[in-house]
């Protein structure tokens, strides 16, 4: 059995209540036996980047410790997505989806594998990632790409804005 490693996952959507379908896929991860510590970013509603018209998407970003290996992560993520309605197509990028979950870190480690690519590897270029990361965890050293503080600079202006008091892997309110 392997140790457990830290891990960070994005989540976003912007289809079928995005809101609910980040709340529920995080319950869902962390749900699972694998997982433990673990830490939910708030929300953030961004613009989306590239695509056919569609709405903004919500965005968050979570940390937490993952018994297993990345691929077997990844595979939770997938299976996760599918459960919300997630279909992928071929070609098909940057288009509205129900829910969208991404393995950005694993440890230490940098991967390049043939379905699976560690650090994320436009993680680097997206304020819907880096300034949730910045949230939970500030002085993360990204493998390959250096400090998360140098990297916010350079996606200071894409327009990210929090949603007040929203965070992932809190409950829904009655509010909500």
């Amino acid at each position: 059995m392997s140790s457990a490693q830290r891990a960070y996952v994005a989540f976003g959507a912007n289809l079928a209540q995005p809101e609910q379908q980040l709340r529920q896929a995080a319950a869902k991860l962390i749900a699972l036996p694998q997982v433990s510590e673990f830490v939910g970013s708030s929300l953030y509603r961004s613009a989306p980047i590239g695509g056919p018209k569609q709405s903004d998407y919500l965005n968050a970003v979570a940390s937490l410790c993952w018994d297993g290996d990345a691929e077997q992560l990844l595979d939770a993520l997938l299976a996760i997505e599918t459960e919300a309605g997630r279909i992928r197509q071929a070609g098909q990028r940057n288009h509205p989806r129900t829910l969208d979950m991404d393995l950005l870190l694993y440890g230490d480690a940098q991967l390049a594998l043939p379905r699976l690519q560690i650090p994320h590897p436009r993680m680097g270029e997206r304020a819907f990632v880096l300034v949730p990361l910045a949230e939970i965890t500030p002085d993360l050293q990204i493998p390959g790409l250096g400090s998360l503080q140098q990297l916010l600079p350079a996606v200071a202006d894409q327009g990210l804005a929090p949603i007040d008091g929203a965070r992932l892997g809190e409950a829904l309110t009655d509010a909500s």
